[in-house]
């Protein structure tokens, strides 16, 4: 019995998990983008503009759409909340931005504004630390991803709710471990936030938890059998080369897909891969659906890196800390979920009759919510 109530809380837990997935996770992670000049002392942000309307009322008339129009008429207002957000100091004074340019850059999720500025501090030092706070209390997942040039090389930085304060030193960005720390961090985070990338996880589990492990004990029933570890192990290592493939690819600029559409697919195989667990349409082996999937999904993973390192010295070292960070995430969710859906699936009955079948339901309806919310206007 206490197996029982412990699978209908987990049932309550995943389903109130997938009701909070809202439209506003039907996109890429909130990520601002920064480019600064310690030696000239140019200084450019670029904001989206769905970002931005969360502190600034865009759409005037209403109409679910931001012009050009809207985001000149509200020019002084977009740049007060940018620059409200953002604090340049050397020693222990603020460093003036005196704007030198602003207007529309494009991305590869969308519009953002972008503006330039010329960073003034006192007796012409170098700007040594820079503040960031735009936009935590209004999403505490937004990140700012800082490329910071010294002397014709450049690190890469990341300022976060927990991290707003960033050493702009050449010693503090000194040596390839800064940079494969500082992104292996961020991509334990973006796995984690990436709810659409946990579900696609989930569904292609589901399958393995189901084998019967007739042969073990009651104290050991938990442990996955040999099967199960195998088929597990074929789905993760299936998923992580095919997404590495093309997170590479797309990092590098090697290839370079529409996000949107990228971001609709990968929605989309979620439903796919949710529909498959009960009517195996493209095959009962789960590995290879994992692998076509996962060059999909590397696409999504890259939208982080490639609007900000190319150019970028160390590109190859972030790109692998970011791979390794995602990898991270994915094995440490696994390690926590699997045993368990493994034991509630051996020991209760309700695990394979009700559980299952009503996350998947979930899933797909999830999954085909976030497909209305991405495919890109025709």
């Amino acid at each position: 019995m206490t197996l029982q109530i412990a699978s209908i809380r987990l049932l309550t837990v995943i389903l109130w998990l997938l009701a909070l997935a809202n439209p506003a996770l039907a996109h890429k992670a909130s990520d601002s983008f920064m480019y600064l000049d310690t030696n000239s002392g140019h200084f450019r942000i670029d904001v989206a503009l769905r970002d931005l309307a969360l502190l600034v009322p865009l759409d005037t008339n209403r109409d679910g759409e931001v012009t050009g129009g809207e985001v000149r008429q509200h020019r002084g207002s977009i740049l007060n909340a940018i620059e409200a957000g953002i604090t340049l100091s050397a020693g222990n004074s603020a460093c003036e931005l005196r704007g030198q340019q602003w207007g529309i850059s494009e991305h590869s999720d969308g519009a953002y504004v972008a503006t330039r500025y010329q960073v003034l501090c006192d007796s012409g030092q170098a700007p040594e630390r820079l503040e960031y706070h735009l936009l935590f209390e209004q999403d505490s997942l937004h990140r700012g991803l800082i490329q910071i040039s010294t002397g014709g090389e450049a690190s890469l930085a990341v300022a976060g709710p927990d991290s707003q304060t960033v050493d702009l030193r050449p010693a503090s960005q000194a040596g390839l471990w800064h940079s494969f720390a500082t992104f292996l961090q961020e991509g334990v985070v973006h796995l984690l936030i990436g709810l659409d990338h946990i579900l696609f996880l989930l569904v292609l589990v589901l399958p393995a938890s189901l084998a019967r492990n007739r042969a073990a004990t009651a104290a050991r029933r938990w442990l996955p059998n040999r099967s199960q570890v195998l088929e597990l192990t074929a789905v993760v290592t299936a998923f992580t080369v095919a997404h590495s493939i093309t997170l590479a690819l797309a990092a590098l600029k090697i290839v370079s897909l529409p996000i949107a559409w990228v971001e609709t697919v990968i929605a989309a195989s979620i439903a796919v891969a949710a529909v498959n667990v009960v009517w195996p349409v493209l095959g009962r082996k789960t590995w290879p659906l994992a692998f076509g999937f996962g060059l999909i999904h590397g696409f999504g993973f890259a939208s982080v890196l490639s609007d900000l390192t190319s150019g970028t010295a160390n590109l190859a070292v972030a790109l692998a800390g970011f791979n390794v960070g995602v990898e991270l995430g994915q094995l440490a969710l696994l390690a926590i979920c699997f045993p368990l859906l493994t034991l509630l699936a051996q020991a209760t009955p309700l695990y394979r009759r009700a559980l299952v079948p009503l996350t998947l339901l979930g899933v797909i309806g999830v999954s085909l919510m976030w497909v209305w919310e991405r495919v890109p206007a025709i």
